[in-house]
């Protein structure tokens, strides 16, 4: 099975209604009069992170992905449960996990600690409490709708090349994602649709896209400012930017710090379009 395959299947099990039918990356759960918020992700080494990393960013990158699917329901963390293979420089492992949690405030809550042969596997849950109701997910999106993006794309493309190729990245955006939980929060009871970018914006589009039955219309004028020079093809599809994708109102770029990307139309023959065309080739990263 692909990663697709896998999720349509997982989809039988998943009945609950705060599942959400699994179109969005948490679960939305009521309890004693507040609504939390779930999500997990997890990091594989050589795979979301380079091997060798220093295991303080991969603390640090494990718990901002986490924190970025809050950010998208518009949810304050409550805490973290962290699952950690044991390995080389555990300590450092420590170090990033303790500063992530003072940075943005966020309690250990518990967790799991293993040790194995092979590829290091790291996982992390993270709970919230929504700020707003009814919480923010991918299927609101309307025709009429204006696409915003809440902050550049391609940066952790050219960070991770850096990294990989110098063993240097000055720009910290791959090594260590900063979650728009601020944001998330202030855009909660302001969109119809949101979601974080994290397998790449014409991909995480098509999402919205599909969840809210419509098709999603993205400029390339809009959207070169926001990536590398020259290098916008490759930045709509690699990902691991952890920037807020919405729709809602006209001129929500008054009031934040979001940039109009596009329309959202009546649904056509594909779920997103580039300058009116579909893109070519994949849109994103896939398991």
């Amino acid at each position: 099975m692909n990663e697709r395959e896998f999720i349509s299947a997982l989809r039988a099990l998943a009945t609950s209604p705060e599942a959400r039918g699994l179109e969005d990356d948490a679960a939305v759960i009521e309890i004693g009069g507040e609504t939390l918020v779930l999500t997990h992700d997890t990091l594989v080494d050589g795979v979301h992170v380079l091997e060798g990393q220093d295991p303080a960013d991969i603390a640090w990158k494990l718990v901002a992905v986490n924190l970025s699917d809050l950010a998208a329901k518009g949810a304050e963390p409550v805490g973290i449960l962290v699952s950690h293979m044991l390995g080389d420089d555990d300590h450092r492992f420590i170090a990033g996990l303790r500063e992530i949690c003072e940075t943005y405030d966020v309690p250990l809550l518990g967790g799991d600690t293993v040790r194995a042969e092979g590829r290091r596997v790291w996982g992390c849950t993270a709970i919230g409490r929504a700020a707003h109701r009814p919480v923010p997910s991918r299927s609101g999106a309307t025709a009429g709708d204006t696409i915003y993006l809440g902050g550049p794309i391609g940066r952790a493309m050219t960070g991770f090349e850096s990294l990989r190729d110098d063993g240097e990245q000055d720009d910290t955006s791959y090594r260590r994602p900063t979650p728009q939980l601020e944001l998330g929060e202030k855009l909660a009871s302001l969109v119809t649709a949101m979601m974080d970018v994290s397998d790449g914006l014409l991909l995480d589009a098509s999402r919205i896209a599909h969840a809210s039955q419509v098709t999603l219309s993205l400029s390339s004028k809009a959207l070169e400012p926001l990536a590398p020079q020259g290098r916008l093809d490759e930045a709509l599809r690699w990902g691991d930017d952890y920037v807020l994708i919405c729709t809602g109102p006209a001129r929500l770029e008054a009031e934040l710090p979001l940039t109009p990307i596009g329309e959202v139309l009546p649904r056509g023959a594909a779920a997103v379009m580039l300058d009116g065309e579909p893109p070519h080739g994949d849109l994103g990263y896939t398991h």
